[in-house]
């Protein structure tokens, strides 16, 4: 069997192409090179999801004018901005052509600018180059993200098990040989203490005196 390469084009057998890891097609060996992300030689990318990793995403100079009007249109539907409020948002100078041609606010999804409001749910109604203004009226409303869904208990708690205390009162022999240790110091502290330098006899000199 034989198949086209999805980027050069050429027709050859299946078993000379390769399958790439990302989209799943096939194409010729010339076409394909390692994972740039993992740098694995066996995880095989087409060119073009290979150019999609590496080249990093086009964000929209007007994405700040995009967010505002979304964030507004929550509690009303009109906004007049004046120019220099939107070289503020998108954090750059409007072109010259916003300061004098009227088509350049016209509501049409071909242009980059005119995405920023129409995304967000708005088109122009009105702009004054005297003022340096223009009016955006909301056209349609913009889903809301659902919430996300709280965790629901659905078995009783059970708490840990907890360890009984030990009891801290001490047992019968502790308690004997505690009391009979007081008892001897007690007895050690009331008895006739010798006087220094005289030695009593020893018993057997008693018996003797006797």
């Amino acid at each position: 069997m034989k198949d086209e390469c999805g980027i050069c084009g050429r027709v050859m057998r299946t078993t000379y192409m390769r399958q790439c890891q990302r989209c799943k097609k096939l194409f010729c060996k010339s076409c394909m090179t390692p994972d740039v992300a993992t740098g694995d030689p066996n995880a095989m990318l087409c060119l073009h999801c290979a150019r999609k990793i590496v080249s990093p995403k086009s964000i929209s100079p007007y994405i700040g004018l995009e967010s505002h009007l979304k964030f507004r249109a929550a509690f009303t539907d009109l906004v007049t901005l004046k120019f220099a409020r939107i070289d503020g948002l998108i954090g750059t100078n409007l072109p010259m052509a916003a300061y004098r041609d009227p088509l350049w606010w016209s509501n049409t999804s071909t242009s980059i600018h005119a995405k920023a409001w129409l995304n967000a749910g708005w088109e122009v109604q009105d702009v004054n180059f005297k003022e340096g203004t223009v009016t955006f009226k909301k056209v349609r409303k913009l889903p809301r993200k659902p919430k996300k869904k709280s965790l629901e208990i659905t078995q009783p708690f059970t708490p840990v098990p907890v360890r009984p205390l030990r009891s801290k009162i001490p047992s019968k022999t502790k308690a004997a040989q505690l009391y009979a240790r007081i008892k001897n110091l007690e007895r050690q502290r009331n008895s006739p203490q010798p006087i220094r330098g005289l030695k009593g006899k020893p018993n057997y000199r008693n018996r003797l005196d006797k």
